[in-house]
Formats: C-alpha cells, structure tokens, sequence
C-alpha cells in the first residue's frame, strides 16, 4: 500500500469501443446459451468485438487521443505514456511503445504493465509515483483489451463474459491551492491462486505447438465460482480498508466506480458496503467484461454524463487475474 498526493489530478478521460456488438441473442446462434441465461447470471446484454484491423495498440491510441484533446493538451505535452494490458499486440515490442508512435507523441517513457483486470489501479498508482518525482508533467495512462482472440468460443462460461475496448486517462500537476486529486491507493496480489483466471500457453512455459493448439491451452480459463467469491471478498475489504484509512464513510462517496465483471459481484459489494447500487456507475450491459479497460471507459463515461461533479468524492475498485486487486480514492 501507498499513499498519493493530493497535487495529482485526472485532467483528462477518454475511451473507444469497437463500432461492431454481439448481443445475447447472436451468441445463443453458435454457443449453447440464452439471453436470459446470460443476463440474469451476469448483467451483461452484449460485447464490443475489435473489427479489422483493431487491436489493443490501435483502439488504446484512439482512447488516448481522446483523453488528451479533453485535458487540452496536445501530444507533445505528453511525457509519460503507461498501458495496461494482458492482451499486448505482441509479446514484444510492448503495446504503450505502438500507441505512443500512433498518437505522434515523442518525448516520453513508455511501457506496457501487466495486471488483468486490476490494470489500470495499477498503472494510476505507477503514474502518480513517477509525476511526484517531479521528472514528469503529464502521464497518459490507458487500459486497452482485444480478448476476442484468447476467448474459446465452445465454452459458454467463459465466452460470454468478455469483449473489447479501451479507456484512458491524462494524469497532471494539480494547480497550487487545488484541493482535488488522487488521495490512496491500496494494492494488492496473490500468485497462490494464479491458476483461478489464466491462459496456460503462449509464453515460455508452454510455448505454441501443435500439441498446445489442439489440446486449447492459448485460451482464457477460468474457475467462476472461486473467483467470484475472491472477487467479493477483496473487493470489499480494499474498499472498507482505503475508506477507513482515510477517514471517509460511504455515504460521502458521490460515486462508486467498479470494474464491470458481473453484476451479482457489485450487488454483493454495493451491499457489504451499505453503498446504494444507485451510486455505482454501470456499464457491463453494454460493453461485458473489457478487463483493464473496464474502469477507464465506465470513468470517461461516468464523466461525460455528469456524474462526477468537482468536489465530489469517488471510490475505484478492482479484481483480476494474478491475482491482483486495488482500490483508489480520489476528489474530482
């Protein structure tokens, strides 16, 4: 656990969702399910599917020019550039190096983390260290997902879940005398039950080969009903923990921002909490489970639609693959 300084401040939000979505409805065409099935089990009514041509560096640069023309600033001004994701282009160079080249910003730091879910918790926390070295001005931080891919679409427990997309956001000084800002950050991880959510091949352990391809090893595996009982029970206590150690009783939170997995999740923490379900922003209906671009795009949207007010105070909360978790309070 860290703490961050009041002077670091969102400037800025952006996001970009594939124009193409596969509802309920198209799913149940190829894959044993239902629409209902699907939303009364998940929240979810359909996912955003990268088109031709669109991968995680592509959809994270247009979510950044985004975040930057809403900070106004222009790339130049960027001198940090971090992504989260677990979905890179290619094992290498890192996807923050092709976005940072797309968007035309030349004088930064740039590199991919890797945290799932919990990606974007991590890399704002990442970004705020380094801003407070006082080396940089301006970071551009982005979740970004292409999960289409690594989704075996013969498992219905799996598939229905994800889909793709990208969210970023400008980090900066705040102005002297500005009392918003990025107040606690609580991390966490626990590689003991790193077989709970993974993809078994592609890397050094089990690097592609036939074998590797026929027994399905380069998609998403998970074990739903442990991790949704890990889900809760961290999430929550990250949340109860970050709230307390500041000082702040959930009904000063203005808004609560989740990463959007599944609604009997938030339901159960909305309740452990004693946070009205009214005070979370959702979204999964419409865009599924994006991994680290899940609480970037519910952010911007969150924003856009007048839900963050200045002053206000805002909880973000996730969960992911490692396992790996993290919470952040902040004043907009």
């Amino acid at each position: 656990m860290s703490t961050a300084p009041r002077s670091v401040i969102i400037k800025g939000t952006g996001s970009y969702t594939p124009q193409k979505a596969l509802t309920n409805n198209d799913l149940s065409k190829f894959v044993d399910t239902s629409d209902e099935w699907i939303f009364t089990r998940t929240g979810i009514r359909e996912r955003r599917i990268a088109g031709e041509g669109e991968t995680s560096s592509s959809m994270g640069a247009e979510a950044g020019k985004r975040a930057i023309e809403d900070a106004g600033l222009t790339p130049e001004e960027i001198d940090l550039v971090i992504v989260g994701t677990m979905t890179p282009d290619m094992p290498f160079p890192s996807t923050a190096c092709l976005v940072q080249d797309k968007i035309g910003i030349r004088n930064a730091m740039s590199f991919d983390v890797e945290a799932a879910c919990s990606g974007f918790v991590y890399i704002m926390e990442i970004a705020c260290g380094l801003l407070q070295t006082g080396r940089y001005k301006n970071a551009l931080i982005i979740g970004s997902e292409t999960l289409s891919p690594v989704l075996d679409w013969t498992d219905r427990t799996t598939c229905v879940l994800f889909g793709d997309g990208a969210g970023a956001a400008v980090l900066s000084h705040a102005e002297e005398g500005d009392e918003s800002g990025i107040l606690d950050f609580i991390i966490g991880s626990d590689g003991s039950k790193a077989d709970m959510l993974h993809q078994p091949g592609g890397g050094c352990a089990i690097p592609a080969t036939v074998e590797s391809l026929e027994t399905r090893q380069h998609f998403l595996k998970m074990r739903g009903q442990e991790v949704f009982k890990q889900a809760v029970r961290v999430m929550g206590q990250a949340a109860s923990e970050i709230l307390e150690q500041n000082g702040i009783k959930p009904d000063q939170l203005k808004c609560v921002i989740p990463h959007q997995a599944n609604i009997r999740i938030i339901e159960s923490i909305s309740s452990r909490l004693h946070i009205p379900i009214e005070r979370f922003f959702l979204n999964l209906d419409k865009y599924g489970n994006t991994s680290a671009a899940s609480i970037p795009i519910a952010l911007d949207e969150a924003a856009r639609a007048g839900r963050l007010e200045a002053g206000d105070y805002i909880l973000i909360v996730a969960f992911g693959a490692g396992l790996t978790w993290g919470a952040t309070l902040l004043r907009w």
